[in-house]
């Protein structure tokens, strides 16, 4: 029986980078080795292969990407929602005071909220989702009820909710279409699960900015000693073009909507 050689093997061992994860090693043609000693040893025992490779098997589930939505950031976001209601109501019930400093409270919220995650870097795809979904809201709650109020025309209104409801129909959609399977009712609803980013675009920004605007001197009108009316009807007719062009950018913007991938980014070969 052969005893095994007392051979000192030099050989370059290569890593081929296949993913992220995944790594395969090469060892070059027995040419590389160098035998110091006994070096009748028999090569059968080497043999030269290509690279391993560790193919995803068709079966292996896909890496989810998920993130922290627990920010603060976010919870002042849901605030400004949650004061919805009550805004509408006390502008059902006259109470412009309480109307106003709701106001107020929802505008430092929002200035808040994007300072906030910019700052800590704490930005969320859900964040990108819930802060225009709670301007809408605030400016969906504001039209109603200012109009049911007679402080807003009626034509206005619709076109204002008629292009909310078309966006958010949208939405609801690029998020079905863009959520990575199994696409169930659970995973369609767990906001920790991004699937789709929204982008607002410079026109719906200004857009918003108009609305609130609006709102907020309709709402403060009937404090002031002085009549607003002819200045409102200017911002009314405004608004209403600002409203129609923003809602027209969502559809030629190539940048509004940004599906987000599950793959990991993975780092160039060393």
């Amino acid at each position: 029986m052969n005893r095994f050689p007392r051979a000192v093997i030099r050989v370059r061992i290569l890593p081929v980078r296949r993913n992220a994860t995944r790594f395969a090693f090469h060892i070059p043609s027995i040419s590389s080795a160098h035998c110091l000693k006994n070096r009748d040893f028999s090569r059968k025992f080497f043999c030269t292969r290509p690279p391993l490779r560790f193919p995803d098997s068709p079966g292996s589930p896909k890496p989810v990407l998920k993130e922290n939505i627990y920010t603060l950031p976010n919870l002042l976001t849901v605030s400004r929602i949650i004061a919805c209601p009550i805004l509408g109501w006390s502008i059902l019930e006259g109470q412009f005071h309480l109307a106003t400093s709701l106001l107020v409270y929802a505008g430092l919220t929002d200035l808040a909220d994007g300072y906030l995650a910019r700052r800590f870097k704490t930005q969320t795809v859900l964040g990108t989702i819930l802060d225009p979904a709670a301007d809408k809201m605030l400016v969906t709650t504001l039209a109603v009820t200012l109009t049911m109020k007679g402080l807003l025309p009626l034509p206005l209104t619709v076109i204002i909710l008629g292009r909310d409801a078309l966006l958010s129909l949208s939405a609801f959609y690029i998020r079905y279409t863009s959520l990575a399977p199994p696409k169930t009712f659970a995973r369609y609803w767990d906001f920790s699960l991004p699937s789709a980013e929204v982008r607002p675009t410079e026109i719906s920004k200004v857009n918003t900015a108009l609305q609130l605007l609006l709102m907020g001197a309709s709402t403060v009108g009937p404090l002031v000693p002085f009549d607003t009316t002819l200045g409102l009807q200017g911002l009314q007719l405004i608004v209403g073009v600002t409203t129609v062009w923003s809602g027209l950018s969502y559809i030629f913007s190539k940048d509004a909507v940004r599906l987000v991938s599950s793959k990991p980014k993975s780092k160039p070969p060393l």
